[in-house]
């Protein structure tokens, strides 16, 4: 009995040690079904998820599951502590004896090993065996380097998500808050005719840095933004919906970049769906009706842009969302995030544009941009 208890106690330690190096640094996608991570994630998802029917309004909503993510990621960390702590606990019950003030039981055992992982050294109970104390000697190391691995993994976590912060706050005077198509191309659309290559590009970049830190880190996925109108998802799909308005015909401004923009864009959300778990949802409540899509024609023509009329423009376009927005609504239900419209709400504020002083802007003087003389 005591020669299982070490077996599985050792193979509970490595599948642990296994799990958190997958997780903490092995840079790339795992595609093994059973996971602690992953398990732990949809489990504990799915269960603060329902929590978030209570709070009635959207800022309440938002706020209660901003929390899910940095609490997700201190709770994981302890089921892995405790899951090394109870199979070095099961490790010394299985290879000898211990010396103990009081009576010997699993819990004295539990406690020397936590004692131990924490390297507390408290001698009040001890091994006393060579393997017990080969045993000890294994947990202090292995405790050391567990506190190495997490102080080294936060700091490149948030790191991470500051990089992709920062590019979704730059959408906020281009694309409106909510970021949508409509509003990024047709707010400034003569802007966007000179620089939209160069606009394309850096988005390509930001894409191809958000699938890899990601994939890297999926947590990652579940931190929220700073506002309740912008979310990482929001962005990836303004940008696809761009390209494609723009692959489907854009006279001022060439398709070349916002191919390479959009097999980017689209990359990131077929794989992010992937590694969440989440398949793609065909069907549902169209994004871009027909009476949709001629509205937004004429507000995008407002701007000084040509889009391309005609049903085979229009046909070119439903392929084209054809091809991601399935893993967009598998991503929006599974995160809670809901997809931006094509076109702007009517009078809608910017982030910029209000302060917690101020419920509505006074003045909206850089809403349409500069005129096409200044450029």
């Amino acid at each position: 009995m005591k020669i299982l208890l070490g077996a599985l106690g050792v193979a509970l330690v490595l599948v642990v040690f296994w799990d958190a190096f997958e997780t903490l640094i092995l840079p790339r996608r795992v595609s093994r079904r059973f996971r602690i991570a992953r398990a732990f994630y949809r489990t504990t998802w799915s269960l603060w998820t329902l929590g978030a029917r209570v709070p009635r309004t959207t800022p309440r909503r938002e706020t209660y599951l901003s929390y899910y993510g940095p609490l997700s990621l201190l709770f994981l960390l302890a089921v892995w502590g405790g899951g090394l702590i109870l199979g070095f606990a099961l490790m010394i019950e299985g290879v000898g004896r211990v010396h103990a003030a009081g009576a010997h039981t699993f819990l004295s055992l539990v406690y020397l090993s936590a004692s131990t992982f924490f390297t507390l050294g408290l001698g009040d109970i001890t091994p006393a065996n060579r393997l017990g104390r080969l045993v000890t000697v294994a947990e202090a190391g292995a405790g050391l380097a567990f506190l190495a691995l997490v102080i080294s993994y936060l700091p490149v976590l948030y790191q991470s998500f500051s990089r992709r912060e920062v590019r979704i706050s730059l959408l906020d005077e281009r694309a409106g808050s909510p970021p949508s198509a409509g509003e990024l191309l047709g707010r400034r659309g003569p802007v966007y005719a000179e620089s939209g290559l160069q606009f394309l590009r850096e988005w390509e970049l930001w894409c191809a840095e958000l699938l890899e830190s990601h994939l890297s880190y999926p947590v990652l996925a579940y931190f929220r933004s700073q506002h309740d109108n912008q979310s990482w998802l929001s962005a990836l799909t303004v940008i696809l919906d761009a390209c494609a308005l723009v692959m489907a015909g854009m006279a001022e401004i060439t398709d070349s970049q916002a191919r390479l923009t959009f097999a980017m864009a689209r990359h990131a959300a077929v794989d992010l769906a992937a590694i969440l778990g989440t398949p793609p949802v065909r069907g549902g409540v169209d994004r871009l009706p027909p009476e949709g899509l001629d509205r937004l024609r004429r507000h995008i023509s407002e701007s000084g842009l040509t889009p391309a009329a005609g049903e085979r423009a229009g046909e070119e376009l439903r392929s084209l969302r054809a091809t991601y927005e399935p893993y967009l609504r598998a991503l929006s239900a599974h995160l809670r995030m809901p997809l931006p419209a094509w076109m702007p709400a009517e009078e809608a504020s910017d982030n910029w544009e209000v302060t917690a002083w101020e419920g509505r802007p006074a003045r909206r003087w850089m809403r349409r941009g500069p005129s096409p003389r200044q450029h």
